[in-house]
């Protein structure tokens, strides 16, 4: 059987986005021919992003090996909380000399802690073993350097952070042997800055929908109190990420939800986990935008991480969902799936020409509200919304949008279909004639940063 080295700083117990294609995968590993095991940090150094329920649907026999971090309270006094500078040594050290005592066919990066993601090369480089990254977000993004994007977060940090982003990403990616993307426009934005990458070097590969978890959830929903509170009005709810990209269609939807606060049955949002922050340390991403709608009574905001089953239960129990897109239009958010998968009536707000309008074009079950960024748009896309919500008013039961295409979603969208697409990946890869690379040297370790960005 083939062998594969995972490497994902974030692994459960620990609640993170970038390890939530490994844990959904793992159960269907060696049922594509592949032996995995998973590299990650020990969960005590992210004691504030925990949720035991992930642990119910990993296999058991998948051996992790869990190296340590410089401890945050440490490196905090120098303005460091990046967890890839804080466990890049410690990573070395296990991955290095796991693959020199056993034989692994291949080292899979997934991970957004990208600043471990060049040991892929000095690895590659010692044993021979080739690597995979996965791009679930940007690695350098320009997206603050966009004509109207807001002001960066972070202060200096963020500036020393994009300036590593673009000495280490075409140094790390170029040895590569094949890039997986959540996002075409990623892999496009790759080739169009380094003249190297080729299409080939590529695939795309979307996140999954949680079939085995959704199994938990429902169980959970039938036997638990409820989450999500007894209100006169209709619950819209969402779990994730608000940052300041998805401003512009969080302003659709207070405007369209304000045109209904007077009514007997109004729209009450509910929004938990929007702040990747501590719990207590998290910013409101709703309360002056609802403000200035004069709905702050209709909005209800929980900044703190909320546990990933909890997230699918929210979903269950609403009247509508809600899919929010972001103005960086190659954004795919990775809760997309999860929520068509729910079947309950969900409400999209993207900007036009997105990913996920693309996206629930050709899937189906959500009511798409599409709008162009610039002011003067705002309007039709409020009417269209309206529309819907008023809709939804008269006929809650009512089907909203194109019906979902749930055979589609199983086929090319469940962990199983994913999990067997990545691994055909691998095997193409694994198969392929290679020759073992030369030694490194020594001022490779320190590369020099690639051209301009285009």
């Amino acid at each position: 059987m083939k062998r594969v080295l995972i490497i994902s700083p974030h692994f459960p117990p620990v609640n993170a986005p970038d390890c939530q294609r490994v844990r959904m995968s793992l159960p269907y590993y060696r049922r594509f021919g592949w032996d995995p095991v998973v590299l990650a940090v020990e969960p005590r150094h992210r004691p504030d992003w925990q949720d035991e329920s992930l642990l119910a649907g990993l296999p058991s026999d998948v051996p992790v090996h869990y190296t340590s971090a410089l401890p945050l309270g440490l490196t905090r006094a120098f303005g460091i909380q990046n967890m890839g500078l804080r466990c890049a040594p410690f990573i070395n050290r296990v991955g290095r000399h796991l693959l020199r005592r056993e034989k692994f066919d291949l080292v899979f990066f997934s991970t957004t802690q990208y600043l471990v993601t060049p040991l892929g090369r000095v690895w590659q480089r010692e044993t021979g073993v080739p690597y995979v990254i996965d791009l679930q977000d940007p690695w350098l993004s320009d997206y603050y350097q966009q004509p109207g994007a807001p002001k960066p977060p972070g202060g200096w940090k963020y500036h020393f952070a994009h300036a590593l982003a673009r000495i280490m990403e075409g140094w790390t990616m170029r040895h590569a042997a094949h890039v997986i993307s959540v996002s075409e426009r990623y892999l496009t934005v790759l080739g169009q800055r380094y003249a190297w990458f080729e299409a080939a070097r590529g695939s795309v590969l979307t996140f999954g929908s949680p079939d085995l978890d959704y199994v938990i959830a429902r169980r959970q929903v039938a036997s638990s109190p409820a989450i999500l509170p007894p209100v006169p009005g209709f619950k819209i709810a969402y779990a994730g990420r608000l940052g300041p990209d998805m401003a512009p269609a969080l302003d659709v939807l207070f405007a369209a939800v304000a045109r209904f606060k007077d009514s007997p049955r109004p729209f009450e949002l509910f929004f938990f986990g929007t702040s990747y922050a501590p719990a207590g340390a998290g910013v409101s991403s709703t309360g002056e935008l609802a403000k200035r709608h004069g709905i702050e009574h209709l909005v209800h905001e929980q900044t703190a991480r909320t546990g990933y089953i909890s997230s699918l239960r929210i979903m269950l129990e609403a009247d509508l969902t809600l899919l929010l897109g972001s103005d960086d239009k190659a954004y795919s958010p990775s809760k997309m799936y999860p929520t068509l998968v729910a079947g309950r009536p969900t409400i999209a707000v993207a900007p036009a020409h997105s990913v996920l309008e693309d996206r629930i074009a050709d899937l189906g079950g959500a009511a798409l509200t599409t709008f162009d960024p610039s002011p003067a748009s705002g309007t039709p896309a409020v009417d269209h919304l309206s529309a819907t919500l008023a809709g939804f008013t008269a006929q809650p039961e009512q089907r909203l949008g194109a019906p979902a295409r749930l055979d589609v979603l199983e086929r090319e969208y469940s962990a199983a279909a994913i999990a067997r697409r990545q691994l055909e990946i691998f095997n193409v890869l694994i198969n392929r004639s290679r020759t073992a690379p030369p030694p490194m040297a020594a001022t490779e370790y320190w590369p020099t940063p690639p051209p301009s960005a285009t």
